[in-house]
């Protein structure tokens, strides 16, 4: 059990994407969670309100599964298969965190400054959450998917396009860690 409880080193986790890519592939699937919005909104009757959403959702309910199997799996995985809910980040980086505010830095996965249900009474979080949903929703859908199916799909499949996405959310999360993200606080 203690194996299970560890972080899994890459030459365990790495292969084990690369042998579902692998079968994907020899299915004909692409593998990326974004699309999952697009059957859900078609599931709910967008179809009738936009053309975008006019496609046959039931070829990919193979996909919706695997949001089930990443939400029942991240509830497992945080509750029955972790021993502590600590962070193993650099001490400089928490000394910094703690003086911008982020109190629970290096001892929870998410900052309860912007994962908790206060964040709805405090009128500067609720924007940003809502302004970054919208910019990564928006994104996903101009860059024709989400971080997840570009560099795991769409590199696999060697897609220039994806190349060219994956080095964009590289260069959009240096930008916001070292400039935006000071300014905000």
């Amino acid at each position: 059990m203690n194996a299970i409880f560890q972080p899994w080193p890459w030459y365990v986790s790495g292969p084990l994407i690369a042998l579902v890519m692998i079968v994907l592939l020899l299915i004909g699937k692409n593998f990326g969670m974004s699309s999952n919005l697009r059957t859900m909104c078609t599931l709910c009757g967008a179809d009738k309100a936009a053309d975008f959403f006019k496609f046959d959702w039931k070829a990919q309910r193979w996909n919706l599964i695997v949001v089930v199997g990443v939400i029942i799996g991240g509830f497992i995985g945080a509750n029955l298969l972790s021993e502590t809910t600590a962070v193993a980040i650099n001490p400089d980086v928490i000394t910094d965190l703690n003086q911008k505010g982020f109190t629970s830095a290096g001892k929870a996965y998410l900052p309860d400054m912007l994962y908790s249900t206060t964040v709805f009474s405090d009128i500067k979080n609720l924007s940003l959450l809502i302004l970054g949903g919208f910019l990564v929703g928006f994104g996903a859908r101009y860059a024709g998917g989400c971080t997840s199916g570009h560099a795991i799909s769409g590199l696999s499949n060697l897609q220039l396009p994806s190349l060219i996405a994956v080095i964009g959310f590289f260069i959009g999360g240096i930008f916001m860690i070292h400039v935006i993200f000071p300014f905000l606080f």
